[in-house]
């Protein structure tokens, strides 16, 4: 045992306000993980909201692990110190559940270093009845869990609200009854919203693609995806309260959901239906945070849809309070909300056209125009922030050559407009590249070629270089490639996943797929066929497979799709 490692803890414990502590034996034991650092994790508000849910029970104590930072790990590994955890400084492997939080693919490498400074077994088969319990949670174990499926016991499908408690219910029960391993992950596989990747038998053809998902018997044949019906009965907000996050906010859910239907988008087809929290459930949090004299930060998939946004607004700044917000839409942003923002002492206005032509805007079902572009700059301007960050992506299904220059026409266009308006800011592109995700209309979509997209990026920089005040922010193609290939793979993928750990992480990625024999273009660049099998075909996410194949052909036709409305029964969900 290190004994500076424990004391970092504990210090970092002491800087707290709000968490847990119960005295050893009394409840079951809960490791929450998040598989990347402190600073990142106490930002992420689904964090909060499971360690607060877990507590609250009668019969769990639940403690919070981080990711290290790299040096800590070198002295984990040095010292042979588990990992330990925040509130008692316990080792993993004492614990009798670990829960991941997983919201981005590049954290699954994480999620394995994890396991393995816990000194727990690193993949399920290998665990016994004494062994601890892993399962996992949040958006990319709702979305796709099978590159994860042999190090992950069970994974949480859909929002933790509604299903954290009934699968603690059938975890004591099986408990009680002394049922081994194998019985209790049967057990945990009947409460609605638990897949049990080893309850699964996946098939593969010669060529290795998916020919089959078999259940064993008494498996459920499908796992729905559980999600909360009204929001106000279950508050989100921050929990821990700490100066040691990414944005030092105090955080709190508007909505949760979205009815856009942009068709890159996981979060608005598997969060679906929006949902929105009553303003009076709201101001109550609002008035929870005054004690802490802390920023606002509004989480929310498009806070400007939030339908009391401009009274919400007036509340938070009536109480002596700043705010920020995690998104809002141009076509929906108000003049009020926009100058809270500016007296809140944001800098910098984000606007997210993701694409630069009014066809490629199309495609992806974006429903911003021009207009709502240059409106939302003139009303940042009016309020007195002078500097705009447009987010876009490259490498969208049907792009063509002109659908790059039209990023580097509105990029200009829009610093002209700024400078007509007398701002003398900076516009800054984010440009990423386009990464299909499952459950969305692309999921049957290659992913452009990697040195088509690089070209891309390059032309971008070079053609906007020579102008000043803007500046163009690239992702790293390399990892974008990584997150494309774990994004959509399946089982094969995970072994991949797991050789790539063993050989030094994602920079091994590349290598470790060639050792199982598997290929870019196949994985990648392969346009799927409409009946093909996915990975998580076995996940119901409330609507139709035939009805995201519907949203690719309007895609290809350059056909809008309207948002969610009531008593709408479209895609099923409702």
């Amino acid at each position: 045992m290190d004994w500076a490692l424990k004391k970092e803890l504990q210090q970092m414990l002491a800087e707290e306000q709000g968490y847990y502590r119960y005295p050893p034996g009394t409840r079951t034991k809960f490791a929450l993980a998040y598989p990347n650092s402190y600073f990142l994790g106490m930002s992420n508000l689904g964090l909060h909201i499971i360690y607060e849910l877990l507590n609250k029970r009668g019969d769990t104590a639940c403690e919070r692990v981080f990711l290290p930072e790299r040096k800590k790990i070198q002295q984990y590994e040095n010292t042979r110190t588990p990992l330990m955890s925040v509130e008692s400084q316990l080792p993993l492997l004492d614990f009798e559940i670990i829960g991941f939080v997983l919201s981005f693919e590049m954290d699954y490498f994480n999620l394995v270093k994890m396991v393995e400074l816990g000194k727990v077994k690193l993949r399920s088969e290998e665990r016994g009845d004494k062994d601890p319990l892993v399962i996992a949670g949040g958006p990319c174990a709702t979305f796709n869990p099978e590159p994860l499926s042999q190090v992950v016991d069970a994974f949480v499908i859909g929002e933790g609200e509604v299903i954290m408690p009934a699968l603690m219910d059938a975890y004591h029960g099986a408990k009680a009854e002394g049922l081994g391993r194998r019985e209790m992950l049967f057990r945990l596989a009947q409460v609605p919203g638990i897949y049990v990747p080893s309850l699964y038998e996946h098939r593969y053809d010669g060529e290795g693609r998916l020919v089959a998902i078999e259940p064993l018997q008494g498996a459920p044949e499908k796992v729905s995806r559980q999600w909360v019906q009204d929001l106000d009965e279950f508050p989100a907000h921050t929990v821990v309260v700490t100066n040691n996050t990414e944005f030092n906010f105090y955080l709190i859910e508007t909505a949760r959901g979205c009815g856009r239907h942009c068709r890159f988008c996981m979060a608005g087809y598997c969060f679906r239906r929006p949902r929105n929290r009553s303003l009076e459930v709201i101001n109550a949090e609002v008035q929870e945070a005054l004690k802490y004299r802390k920023r606002i930060g509004l989480m929310g998939a498009a806070i400007s849809d939030y339908p009391e946004i401009d009274e919400l607004c007036r509340d938070i700044l009536g109480e002596g309070l700043s705010m920020s917000v995690a998104s809002f839409r141009a076509d929906s942003v108000t003049e009020e909300l926009v100058a809270s923002l500016a007296k809140s002492g944001l800098k910098t206005l984000t606007i997210a056209p993701e694409a630069g032509s009014v066809s490629m805007r199309a495609v992806i079902n974006k429903g911003i125009e021009e207009k709502h572009i240059f409106n939302t700059v003139e009303l940042g301007l009016k309020a007195g922030i002078k500097n705009f960050k447009l987010y876009i992506m490259v490498g969208l299904p049907f792009e063509e050559d002109d659908d790059i220059e039209a990023i580097v026409d509105l990029a200009g266009r829009v610093k002209d407009y700024m400078d007509e308006l007398g701002s003398k800011g900076t516009l800054t592109l984010s440009v990423n590249p386009f990464i299909p995700k499952p459950f969305t209309p692309f999921q049957w979509e290659p992913m452009a070629e990697k040195k088509d997209v690089e070209q891309k990026l390059k032309y971008l920089e070079k053609s906007l270089r020579s102008r000043k005040h803007i500046e163009v922010n690239v992702e790293s193609p390399k990892e974008a490639y990584v997150q494309g290939l774990l994004a959509r793979g399946g089982r094969p993928m995970g072994e991949v996943l797991l050789k790539a750990c063993e050989m030094g992480g994602s920079k091994a990625f590349k290598r470790a797929m060639k050792e199982f024999g598997l290929d870019d273009d196949d994985e990648l660049y392969r346009q799927r066929e409409e009946a093909e099998i996915f990975p998580w075909e076995r996940l119901d996410m409330g609507f139709r497979k035939e009805y995201l194949y519907a949203e690719l052909k309007r895609a290809e036709n350059l056909q809008p799709t309207l948002p969610c409305f009531d008593n709408c029964h479209r895609c099923g969900v409702c």
